[in-house]
This record gives structure tokens, C-alpha cells and sequence, in this order.
């Protein structure tokens, strides 16, 4: 045990903690870092992994990706790290005071558009009689659910007395004949509200559809979220705002919601994260706005008291 390699430690704590507790898709990310390890720190006793090794592992991570995978794969490294201090297998957290870096980013698209850019979109929208990739945008916009959640989506998970809609399992689309699956974790299991405008328009679609057969897909057909994401991208240069994607359309929800002075709690319930720190940490960018937008208040108000 003493002459553990970082890596064979990295992949029992796998096995042990990680596989049947994450869904295949998360897990496979663990695995993708562990091959990581293999590559660059083939050698790496556990042991000897001090703050200068792992910086060193990190920094050699970070010639070839950008700052937030550097972030991921030391979040994923971390977590491992902490429990093999708890059980005394190193003396020290080899994580602390870490620097993250990365290459420069490439150009991405638009991660969330703002409440005009919102509106131009939601304008856009052919709402007709039967349900369509449209209404899949507009309930997006309008809850913040993942994309496998919005397709996992069947007539009975809609409360309309409550006007909210229950989300206790997910639409693996990445299956060949599609399948329902899990939620991504316990927290994911949640009970979104609805405005009464968007209840009363799904309470008429869905009346008489098959109660537990999901409402955006279609059985004999399997559905590619890239040809959902290239209608949406139609759709925005239609109404002439930056181009997103499905998930962007989540970002947008919950930064629209930061924006309007929504709590970082009820946001995060609402979204579904695991814990107010996913939030916090996905959100930055928003919360710093505020916060800076508050300290101007704050001066104005102490400025008045004189």
C-alpha cells in the first residue's frame, strides 16, 4: 500500500464511490481523467504526491485544455485526494492553494442571452396545436430543465392544480432506441412551478396523449439533441440575437431568474444542482454583477447618512 500508485488508488476509489452512484455518462468523465493520470503521472506514488507534484500535473494537464476543464479534472482529482487524507493514506492535501490554468479559450457560443434577447426569441416561436421543438424551447426557457429531462417529459408529470411539473427521470436519447433513466442525482428529482400562462398551454396539448410515453418523442424515431440545437439556432438568427443552444437556454433561465433577485437557493432547487456551491460556481459572472451592483448601492445609502 505504501508503494500505491496515484493512478491504481485513483481508480479503486472509483470503483469504490463513483461507479453505480453517478450516472455512465458522469462516470465515463472519471474515467477519461484516470487515463489522464496514467499519461502524465504514470510514476506518481501516492505517497509522495506533495503540493508541487500536483500542481506539476496540473500545469502539464494545462498545456492542451482551456482553464474550466483544467478546473473539472482538478475537481474530480480533489475529491479523491480529500478522502485518502481522511483515511491516512498521505499527511497532507497535496490541493491546497492550487493555481488553475489553462490554454486561451476558444470562441463559444453564447452561453445565456439576456431578458430582451429572451423576448425577441420567445416572439419567434410558432405555438401551434400539437407540440413541437417550439414548445421544447419555450418550456426550457421557462423551467431551467435539462435537455434529457425536458425529453423525458410524459403527460402525468405535469400538475396542472399545483401548475408545476415533476421531474423524476430523465430521456437517455444517446441510446440508440431512446430509453427513460435516471435523474442526474437526488436533488434532480424536484418540483418546478409554472406560470399559469405555460400551464394552460400544456394542459391543453397533452389531453389524450398516452400518460406515460414522453410528449417530445416520438417512439419509432430516434432524436439527436444537435438537430434540436440546429432548429434553435434558425430560430435565433430569425430574431436576430446571439445563437444558443438548448443548455444555454438553462444558463438563461437561472441568470435571468439571479438577475430579477431570485435567491441563489431558489435557484439552485430550481435547476436542480446538488448543492447552492454548483450554483454559485456555474453563476460567477452574475453574482459578481450584483454584488457590484449592490456595493454601489451600499455607498449611495452611507453616503446619504452624512
Amino acid at each position: 500500500m505504501a508503494q500505491q500508485y496515484f493512478s491504481d488508488y485513483y481508480e479503486q476509489w472509483l470503483e469504490l464511490y463513483k461507479r453505480g452512484a453517478v450516472r455512465d455518462v458522469t462516470f465515463q468523465k472519471y474515467l477519461n481523467t484516470l487515463s489522464y493520470i496514467r499519461k502524465l503521472a504514470p510514476k506518481q506514488r501516492l505517497k509522495n504526491l506533495n503540493r508541487q507534484a500536483y500542481q506539476q500535473l496540473l500545469n502539464d494537464f494545462a498545456m492542451n485544455h482551456e482553464r474550466q476543464t483544467v478546473m473539472d479534472f482538478h475537481h474530480q482529482l480533489k475529491a479523491s485526494l480529500l478522502d485518502a487524507l481522511d483515511e491516512g493514506l498521505i499527511t497532507s492535501d497535496p490541493t491546497r492553494k492550487v493555481v488553475i490554468k489553462g490554454t486561451i479559450q476558444r470562441t463559444h457560443k453564447t452561453k445565456f442571452l439576456h431578458q430582451h434577447e429572451m423576448t425577441a426569441l420567445l416572439a419567434q416561436l410558432q405555438l401551434d396545436d400539437e407540440l413541437n421543438t417550439d414548445y421544447l424551447v419555450l418550456l426550457i426557457a421557462k423551467t431551467g430543465l435539462r435537455i434529457s429531462e425536458a425529453l423525458g417529459l410524459t403527460p402525468q408529470d405535469f400538475d396542472f392544480k399545483l401548475h408545476q411539473v415533476i421531474v423524476n427521470k430523465t430521456w437517455n436519447y444517446k441510446h440508440p432506441r431512446g430509453e427513460f433513466a435516471p435523474t442526474k442525482n437526488a436533488s434532480s428529482m424536484r418540483k418546478i412551478p409554472l406560470d399559469w400562462q405555460t400551464a394552460m398551454m400544456f394542459s391543453q396539448l397533452v389531453k389524450g396523449l398516452p400518460e406515460n410515453q414522453p410528449i417530445f418523442v416520438d417512439a419509432n424515431k430516434r432524436i439527436y439533441v444537435q438537430t434540436l440545437n440546429n432548429q434553435l439556432e434558425a430560430m435565433c438568427k430569425k430574431a436576430n440575437i446571439p445563437v444558443i443552444s438548448l443548455h444555454g437556454l438553462r444558463h438563461s433561465h437561472a441568470s435571468l431568474l439571479l438577475y430579477a433577485g431570485v435567491s441563489i437557493a431558489t435557484v439552485s432547487r430550481r435547476l436542480g444542482h446538488s448543492t447552492m456551491n454548483t450554483t454559485q460556481r456555474i453563476y460567477l459572472h452574475v453574482i459578481q454583477e450584483l454584488e457590484n451592483a449592490d456595493n454601489d448601492k451600499i455607498m449611495r445609502y452611507l453616503t446619504s447618512l452624512m
